[in-house]
């Protein structure tokens, strides 16, 4: 698959699961009709496109680097393609009665959003970072970071996790008995990090990224993981452009070396 067939891709997957963001939420979430079903493969076929297709622009990404400070940013979009088709996988499961293949997907994919994005987002910004300032107050976020994966982690080997769909949705169900501060601390590294980059265009990601977690929130509060894993995702893809569109002069050369570079 090229590049550019992928960016169509994912359009076209935005746009379809746009228009069904504003679902009415079932009232049994494991009895579902024939309507309900082709929703279930539509949503399957949206993961494993967005998958595919940002797995096929994060290696594209990755080859566009040009230092190797730049390869954890630059896998980002690759690790949020595996990370859809995992939740492919488990929109299979629900119509093929496999509980145990959708209980390991359900725990790979929490895997992903709870225990690796907090840690590895400020950890590859803080390694990209040049300017000494923004670089340690990123290692502070990853600081912050560190203790919520692994508090999260503990959370999924020791709870007992349901994955079910609700308004065209997958919904996670986990306890979180300290929500509010486990919540704070995780935008605060996967979100409010990104804006003490010195690159616009991980700043940009940031800003998108708060918008898209007030989003999911605002479309379905129960769904709120899966739907702000899928646009995160997607807006990834500005890994990507910036990789890709900076060596046509696209983007202008970062004006600090990650090397040398020290606080303005």
């Amino acid at each position: 698959m090229a590049a550019e067939d992928a960016v169509r891709n994912l359009r076209a997957v935005f746009r379809g699961t746009a228009s069904h963001a504003w679902a009415v939420r079932l009232s049994s979430p494991r009895t579902y009709n024939e309507k309900e079903w082709r929703s279930m493969c539509f949503s399957a076929s949206a993961s494993f496109v967005a998958g595919s297709s940002l797995s096929v622009l994060g290696v594209a990404a990755i080859r566009n680097t040009r230092a190797r400070n730049e390869l954890p940013v630059a896998m980002i979009p690759l690790l949020f393609g595996i990370q859809q088709l995992i939740e492919g996988v488990i929109w299979v499961t629900f119509r093929n009665e496999a509980p145990q293949l959708k209980q390991a997907m359900t725990i790979a994919f929490l895997g992903f959003a709870y225990v690796l994005w907090p840690m590895y987002v400020p950890l590859a910004l803080g390694v990209l970072e040049g300017v000494r300032w923004r670089k340690r107050t990123l290692f502070a976020f990853l600081a912050a970071g560190i203790p919520v994966g692994l508090y999260l982690l503990h959370a999924i080997a020791t709870s007992s996790l349901v994955a079910e769909v609700l308004g065209k949705h997958i919904v996670y169900v986990t306890p979180h008995p300290n929500l509010l501060i486990v919540g704070v601390l995780y935008v605060g590294a996967t979100c409010l990090s990104c804006f003490f980059s010195s690159h616009g265009f991980l700043r940009l990601f940031g800003v998108l990224a708060l918008l898209s977690l007030i989003a999911a929130y605002l479309v379905h509060v129960r769904a709120l993981v899966s739907l702000w894993c899928f646009f995160a995702a997607i807006l990834s893809l500005l890994i990507y452009f910036h990789l890709k569109f900076r060596s046509l002069g696209g983007f202008p050369a970062e004006r600090h070396s990650p090397a040398v570079a020290h606080a303005p």
